[in-house]
């Protein structure tokens, strides 16, 4: 259980999370994502990260239960802060960043595949943030990245998912194919990338973000803002006192 890194092609690296039962990661593996991805970008002999997770699905955000069983903020403080730091890792890797997704994809982990540089998923994919369903806000930053404007204001507020298909459509998933080829597919693609100079690859990466229409860390931050004044308020409190009660007898 954790965060691990491996090697299975030149000039790929491999960082698997695997957080039993649903990958919703707690504060302390939210920072072992972001030291792991930082770390793989950092090597010189890497040329492409590939991100992915074992078990039923990709990501499953925060773990709420953690938040509940604090009596104060300082789950809050340490989910929003590592929440951050790992989304903010993917983003500015110093080379591509490709998510390999299967199963649900919530919350965080669309924090995490919005700031990928290319989606391959299984078609048993979904994604979306239901965060007004437990008392959170945020992501809508990286959600605005995978989908129009308006879809993603009618996602965020039903807090409905989308599949890897529609994604696909939209333009924001590269490739989409059986849950067994997964590994396969976005090892094809990392090493196609990795196939190029290295050199070349961080300038390109570097020249890519320099260039991006919005600061996606300056603008989660402003949303995780939000978040905090909802705890402060008590309605997170309120929608968070039922979760994991929804299909209790």
């Amino acid at each position: 259980m954790g965060v691990c890194t491996s090697r299975p092609a030149p000039g790929v690296a491999l960082v698997t999370v695997d957080f039993p039962p649903v990958n919703a990661l707690p504060v302390k593996g939210w920072y072992a994502l972001a030291d792991a991805v930082r770390t793989a970008g950092r090597d010189p002999e890497v040329r492409c990260v590939v991100l992915t997770a074992e078990g039923r699905g990709f990501n499953a955000g925060v773990d709420i239960k953690e938040l509940q069983r604090d009596p104060g903020h300082t789950a809050l403080i340490g989910a929003n802060s590592g929440c951050a730091e790992a989304f903010a890792a993917v983003y500015t890797c110093e080379v591509p960043v490709v998510a390999a997704v299967a199963g649900h994809c919530l919350g965080g982990g669309v924090g995490l595949v919005g700031n990928a540089d290319a989606i391959v998923a299984a078609d048993d994919a979904v994604f979306g943030l239901p965060e007004l369903d437990r008392g959170a806000l945020g992501a809508a930053t990286h959600l605005a990245r995978l989908v129009p404007q308006h879809l993603m204001r009618t996602l965020y507020y039903t807090a409905r998912t989308v599949t890897a298909a529609e994604l696909r459509a939209h333009g924001s998933v590269w490739e989409v194919v059986p849950r067994a080829g997964l590994l396969d597919a976005a090892l094809a693609l990392a090493g196609e990338i990795a196939a190029k100079d290295g050199g070349l690859l961080r300038l390109a990466k570097a020249a890519l973000n320099g260039i991006d229409p919005v600061d996606v860390r300056r603008s989660y931050r402003f949303e995780q803002g939000f978040t905090f004044e909802a705890n402060l308020s008590g309605a997170a409190d309120r929608v968070r006192a039922s979760f994991g009660k929804e299909n209790s007898p």
